[in-house]
């Protein structure tokens, strides 16, 4: 219900969807005008058959890539003794917590970050384990911006989108981004496959008022439970 625009009721003032879609496609040029992000192909069109439910007036369906700039993470070597043990948290899927993650397992240094290709993610950003055993495992970074190893997939939600919303539509769509990553030897959802999945897009104020519901609801109805309902 949460994600499918009954939780709470819609406000004919709020501004539509495809309104903030326009000021998102204005913000993304300007970012890769700043070489900020790399342009990207453009996605398809979403198809009736990937729309899992319908949704109100004034929403749109979008896909995860058309709402945030998503970025998987490395592993700096570890014949490199000294790109570890630093000051800069090192994120592997295991620490993930379906939560906000404040700590992680091990730290590296800033010659590990110089000598690969991690990517910092900043307080806030979403954080999706893609393969292994713990693939869909969700995390929020917390207040101290960190790095993640290959197995995780980050996302810079663009201005407009509340990083809150996007968790908890990526938490009640879990089943359906695993079976994503299945009919391979290991599940896997690449980034690519995250980039793609239908993301319904409520108008800005709406999407705060849906998170403020969902957390009202959540002691009562617990992770588990919401993460099934879809």
């Amino acid at each position: 219900m949460a994600m499918r625009g009954k939780l709470v009721e819609q406000d004919p003032h709020d501004e539509p969807a495809s309104v903030l879609l326009k000021k998102i496609k204005a913000e993304k040029e300007q970012l890769i005008k700043e070489g900020k992000i790399k342009k990207s192909k453009p996605l398809p069109p979403i198809t009736d058959d990937e729309k899992p439910f319908d949704i109100p007036n004034g929403w749109e369906w979008v896909r995860l890539g058309d709402i945030g700039a998503w970025a998987a993470g490395a592993t700096p070597s570890r014949k490199h003794s000294e790109y570890y043990g630093g000051d800069i948290p090192w994120l592997k899927t295991g620490d993930l917590n379906d939560g906000i993650v404040e700590e992680t397992s091990e730290k590296i240094t800033e010659l590990g970050v110089k000598n690969s290709s991690v990517k910092i993610n900043k307080p806030g950003n979403i954080l999706i384990a893609m393969y292994g055993a713990t693939i869909g495992k969700l995390g929020i970074v917390g207040k101290k911006e960190l790095v993640t190893n290959q197995a995780c997939c980050g996302c810079t939600p663009y201005k407009g989108i509340y990083n809150q919303y996007l968790f908890y539509y990526l938490l009640s769509s879990r089943k359906r981004l695993i079976n994503l990553g299945s009919g391979g030897a290991q599940p896997n959802i690449s980034k690519q496959k995250i980039e793609k999945f239908a993301f319904p897009l409520p108008p800005q104020s709406e999407q705060s008022r849906v998170t403020a519901k969902i957390e009202q609801l959540l002691p009562f109805l617990g992770k588990v439970e919401f993460s099934a309902e879809q």
